[in-house]
């Protein structure tokens, strides 16, 4: 790019003037005053005041409309605020003003990748090396999305099919491929797709692992073995735990160590207004999954597919869910009878709330509780995370302890805001540089840019699992009065795991001792 900026960096310091002869806005001279603004906005950019930097980058471009590194940094800036929209607008500008940037259509994939859309991502990083051959960004990230999902045997989108796909809805490469057939609010076909993730990228529970492997993976390679022994070879179980954990990454492990069949279930696509159809859903979804065993059916977000019944507001409120649970009952009993290749998991944040029959035995009647990573998973997710990106010496350790109770998910995202420093870097300076220390500190210094998601989900469930005892003030006397949690005692006893970490992880000593040892590492370390 002309001046290939950078907001993290402050912009190029050497020759700032001097445009790339390659680059095609070459011959655009930049309006001084325009410039200034950039600058601005790279200083605000730099010190995380997106806002700001926001403004700057906007009067540039009001002063100067063809000035692309401007565009260009205020999409970077709105990736980092999350308004993908605004963002491919103007990329959209850049790549019409500067054809020939590698950089535009990189992080275009980018933020198809971050939505889930693959093969939106793959076709931006393809582009971006079909620019720019070299780009060792580009590949890596390419490299990620083929590890990601089979796709050596996608038929190839033509430009047009991708240019008018709106990348910003979440889409797998699967779903994509094959594609959900719904006609009149009735499923005809189902999205199903194979999974390259293995085992080794889920990262701790080991018991967990070794559960699944011996109950379902083992059951789809060696059929004959548990015919011998008369073992079902189907089974319907609960992935239950806090947000992020990787509940779905680790059904995605599953598959691929078996190499199943997977679909994932949306309550969207089964539930449908008008009378008879959400049954008939359910019923052809496992009518065609009997047709492509083995295979795992994924229902994400049980507790909204099928909730307690004559709880209030639940499906005791809604028809459509009433008539889902129980269409849902049907289809699990005949399962029972005749389970073999199919494997239904469920995954739940709120175990408590999925209506009682769908958990006894023969239907979802096993339950795995994923717990949060401790101290030495926390080590090995930075090390996971970053493997793919060319660094310097990093202390995990010092970054294990600056996260203490953050999710996997939540430690992904850090690591991945760290790596677009470098990215940019080299956007900016024409040559590369290793992710560094200070890179992810920045980051976790940064509350808006980091934090973990645990700690409000923790305290916003606390009132669903733990009893209160109030004092109330009735007719001028004061009574105690005890509320219950929803959870009944034999839900206490089923989910003691997830109530004790949520009743650790609310109480005042761990909130204290959390807080201290995140400010501990970050500062003092």
């Amino acid at each position: 790019m002309a001046d290939s900026s950078n907001p993290s960096k402050g912009g190029k310091q050497d020759k700032p003037d001097q445009p790339e002869q390659s680059s095609p806005s070459a011959k655009h001279e930049v309006n001084p005053e325009a410039k200034d603004h950039w600058r601005k906005g790279n200083s605000f950019f730099e010190e995380s005041k997106f806002d700001d930097a926001l403004k700057e980058f906007s009067e540039a471009i009001e002063i100067d409309s063809k000035y692309a590194d401007a565009y260009f940094n205020r999409a970077l800036t709105n990736r980092m605020l999350k308004n993908f929209d605004s963002a491919k607008r103007d990329l959209d500008i850049v790549m019409e003003l500067q054809p020939e940037s590698a950089d535009a259509p990189l992080l275009v994939g980018d933020m198809a990748e971050v939505n889930d859309d693959y093969i939106g991502a793959r076709y931006w990083y393809e582009k971006s090396l079909k620019i720019n051959p070299d780009y060792a960004e580009a590949k890596a990230r390419l490299e990620k999305i083929d590890s990601l999902m089979h796709v050596n045997s996608n038929p190839k989108m033509s430009e047009a099919q991708v240019a008018t796909q709106k990348y910003s809805q979440p889409q797998k490469l699967s779903e994509q491929q094959s594609g959900d057939v719904i006609e009149d609010g009735q499923i005809k076909s189902l999205a199903l797709y194979k999974s390259e993730i293995k085992f080794d990228s889920v990262i701790g529970l080991d018991k967990v692992k070794k559960y699944l492997a011996e109950n379902v993976v083992l059951a789809m390679k060696q059929p004959q073995l548990f015919r011998k022994y008369g073992k079902k070879m189907g089974l319907g179980l609960i992935l239950y735990g806090p947000p992020g954990v990787g509940k779905t990454h680790i059904v995605n492990a599953v598959a691929g160590e078996a190499n199943a069949n997977v679909y994932i279930a949306r309550i969207n696509q089964i539930v449908d207004m008008y009378t008879g159809n959400t049954e008939k859903n359910i019923h052809m979804m496992f009518k065609l999954a009997r047709e492509h065993t083995p295979i795992i059916m994924v229902f994400d977000e049980l507790d909204a597919l099928t909730p307690k019944r004559g709880a209030g507001g639940g499906a005791s409120d809604n028809s459509a869910l009433r008539l889902a649970v129980n269409a849902f009952l049907t289809e699990m009993s005949g399962l029972e009878k005749n389970p073999e290749g199919i494997f239904v998991i469920g995954t739940t944040n709120t175990p408590w709330d999925i209506d009682p029959a769908m958990k006894r035995s023969g239907r979802f009647g096993d339950r795995i509780y994923l717990t949060v990573p401790t101290y030495k998973d926390r080590k090995k997710l930075f090390e996971f995370y970053t493997r793919k990106t060319p660094k310097n010496r990093l202390s995990y350790g010092r970054l294990a302890r600056a996260t203490m109770g953050y999710s996997p998910a939540d430690i992904e995202s850090i690591c991945d805001k760290a790596t677009m420093k470098p990215l940019l870097h080299e956007y900016a300076k024409q040559r590369g540089r290793n992710l560094n220390m200070s890179d992810i500190m920045s980051i976790l210094k940064d509350k808006e840019a980091s934090g973990s998601s645990l700690d409000e989900w923790y305290e916003m469930v606390k009132k669903d699992v733990i009893t209160k005892t109030e004092t109330q003030t009735v007719d001028g006397k004061k009574q105690e009065i005890v509320k219950e949690g929803k959870l009944d005692a034999q839900e206490k006893v089923a989910y003691k795991a997830m109530v004790n970490d949520i009743k650790k992880n609310t109480s005042p000593r761990r909130i204290r001792l959390k807080k201290f040892m995140r400010w501990w590492a970050i500062h003092l370390f």
